[in-house]
């Protein structure tokens, strides 16, 4: 099926690694232009060598997206690049969970910062490009906490709800501009966090997935692949009626759909 990305530009935060990284790499085997953004220079480097060895067209932007200058400053590098911008992936975040006593209020705002206002500032910075070009396409990443949170997930949870409640508004908001919004909420799916985790518990990851997996009805994590697909979807001309969704990537772990 062609999705209709050839040539679109498409801005990927956290686009080195996990999720981002693929949804860069399925985006640019549609032939879309892609900018990844993250904060490690050489990792962009690497992952901007896969691109283009498998014949995509790149650009990088090193910034941290919890800073206000650096959300104006991605959207303002892409344009430059490539000279504006049809779709934009917010996944940059990882997962910050404890006990509510415990969550200061710095930790509160850090988290807030990297995952509701890095999206709301390169959002605001991103609709006149995508008004001027008739359209656009917005996703945000989320995860299935933000719909059915337990116990001792916060800031993270609270942070993902208020970007789903973002996402539902904005959509009906800029439907008349045909510029879409949805969301993906993420079960469990192979990310450096969890590598990181496994390595902290002295314990293979492999293992670490094995157990994950049996909250899983399918039986398994998923891969970043299969996120990146639905991703691709939603910002092609295929979802051209789908806007104000939130779709779980979670293999039927969550209660909510």
């Amino acid at each position: 099926m062609d999705l209709g990305l050839n040539d679109k530009v498409a801005i990927i935060t956290g686009g080195t690694q996990g999720i981002g990284k693929a949804t860069a790499l399925r985006l640019a085997q549609e032939g879309a232009r892609v900018v990844i953004v993250a904060r490690g220079q050489e990792a962009l480097e690497a992952t901007a060598d896969e691109i283009r060895a498998a014949g995509g067209k790149v650009a990088t932007v090193s910034a941290d997206v919890s800073h206000p200058q650096d959300c104006a400053r991605v959207i303002a590098q892409a344009c430059q690049a490539f000279g504006g911008v049809d779709i934009l992936v917010n996944n940059a975040g990882t997962s910050a969970v404890g006990e509510f006593e415990s969550v200061t209020d710095e930790k509160w705002q850090s988290d807030l910062d990297l995952k509701l206002f890095a999206a709301i500032r390169l959002i605001r910075e991103a609709l006149p490009h995508m008004k001027a070009r008739g359209g656009g396409r917005i996703v945000n990443v989320t995860n299935i906490g933000a719909k059915a949170p337990a116990a001792r997930t916060m800031p993270t949870t609270v942070s993902r709800a208020a970007g789903q409640a973002m996402s539902k508004a904005l959509s009906k908001e800029y439907a008349p501009h045909n510029i879409l919004v949805n969301t993906v909420c993420i079960g469990l799916v192979r990310a450096g966090q969890h590598e990181s985790r496994a390595r902290k518990m002295g314990v293979p990851v492999e293992q670490l997935y094995t157990d994950m997996a049996k909250s899983v009805p399918l039986g398994r994590v998923g891969q970043a692949e299969e996120a990146a697909n639905v991703i691709a979807f939603l910002v092609s001309a295929a979802a051209s009626f789908v806007t104000g969704s939130s779709i779980n990537i979670d293999g039927g772990a969550s209660a909510v759909y």
